[in-house]
């Protein structure tokens, strides 16, 4: 009787400790981690999913750092130095404004002056009809994060990559498009 008793507490506590390990590795796999490509995709398309409702049909790519005319189109960055992959997250075919880009840098890299750089020099108007309201960047550890889009859908996508890292964010920089201030040209009227 002793011995069945002994055994029983032990297959119970067996499988509570069973029980913890198995909430502890769950829990880990939603940290956050960006340490490979794959986990920044991982990433975008968990983002995506949770905007679905939002967001147009949207293809998730890796972009070739060589290509700088595709560096400077996705982040506004000059330069590809200090640049260890750019994975961006774009509309497959629509006329919404909608963009995220993410940066890994190398882990010497300067992430402050680099997002400056992005803030700086992202065209928030590089779709022919459309542009971006709004833009926010930060980063997490040596990961830069941007995205462009309407105020609303900009501001969900970003506070999902904050919510995905666990707010374990660097200075966040925004900037927003002030549509009322562009030129037209002469012969395009503003509409009264």
């Amino acid at each position: 009787m002793k011995k069945q008793n002994i055994l029983i507490i032990g297959l119970i506590l067996l499988a509570v400790i069973s029980f913890g390990i198995f909430i502890l590795v769950s829990g880990k796999e939603n940290t956050g981690s960006l340490e490979t490509t794959k986990d920044i995709i991982k990433m975008i398309n968990i983002i995506d999913k949770d905007n679905k409702n939002v967001l147009p049909e949207l293809e998730t790519m890796k972009v070739d750092i060589k290509n700088i005319d595709e560096v400077t189109s996705y982040t506004g960055l000059k330069t590809n130095n200090d640049i260890e992959s750019i994975v961006v997250s774009v509309p497959m075919m629509t006329s919404q404004a909608y963009s995220v880009a993410v940066v890994k840098v190398k882990d010497t890299a300067n992430v402050e002056k680099i997002k400056q750089e992005m803030l700086d020099n992202i065209d928030m108007r590089r779709w022919i009809c459309v542009s971006a309201e709004q833009l926010y960047i930060t980063n997490s550890g040596n990961v830069i994060f941007s995205v462009m889009a309407d105020k609303d859908i900009a501001k969900a996508v970003y506070d999902d990559f904050k919510k995905y890292v666990n707010n374990n964010i660097g200075k966040e920089l925004e900037k927003s498009n002030d549509e009322e201030n562009i030129e037209l040209p002469p012969e395009m009227p503003a509409a009264e």
